[in-house]
C-alpha cells in the first residue's frame, strides 16, 4: 500500500471527487483530506492510499494536471517526524 500526497487541490474538491479523479488509475482504498482543527475549511491537500503499482500511475498521470483550475501536486507522502528536532509549533521560547 502507497499513501500518496495530494496537494494545490481547490478549496471546493471533495473525498468523492478526489477518489474518482484516482480511480481512473487504479483501486482507490482510502481518501483523507485534512481541514483546518480550529475552523473546519480544508486546507488545501489531501492524501490517497492505492496498492504500490496503481499509485505509481497515478502520480505518473496527475501530477501537474488541472484539476478545477489548479495543477495538482501529487508525489509519495512523505512520513512525519514525531518527535525532536526543529520545529517548536509554539515560535521559540516558551512564554509564562
Amino acid at each position: 500500500m502507497t499513501k500518496l500526497y495530494v496537494g494545490n487541490l481547490p478549496f471546493t474538491a471533495t473525498e468523492e471527487a478526489v477518489n474518482a479523479l484516482f480511480s481512473k488509475h487504479g483501486t482507490v482504498e482510502k481518501v483523507s483530506m485534512i481541514t483546518d482543527r480550529e475552523t473546519g475549511r480544508p486546507r488545501g491537500f489531501g492524501f490517497v492510499e492505492m496498492s504500490s503499482a496503481d499509485a505509481a500511475r497515478a502520480m505518473q498521470a496527475l501530477n501537474g494536471t488541472d484539476f478545477d483550475g489548479r495543477p495538482l501536486k501529487v508525489n509519495e507522502a512523505q512520513e512525519r517526524e514525531r518527535s525532536g528536532g526543529g520545529g517548536n509549533r509554539n515560535g521559540g521560547s516558551r512564554r509564562y
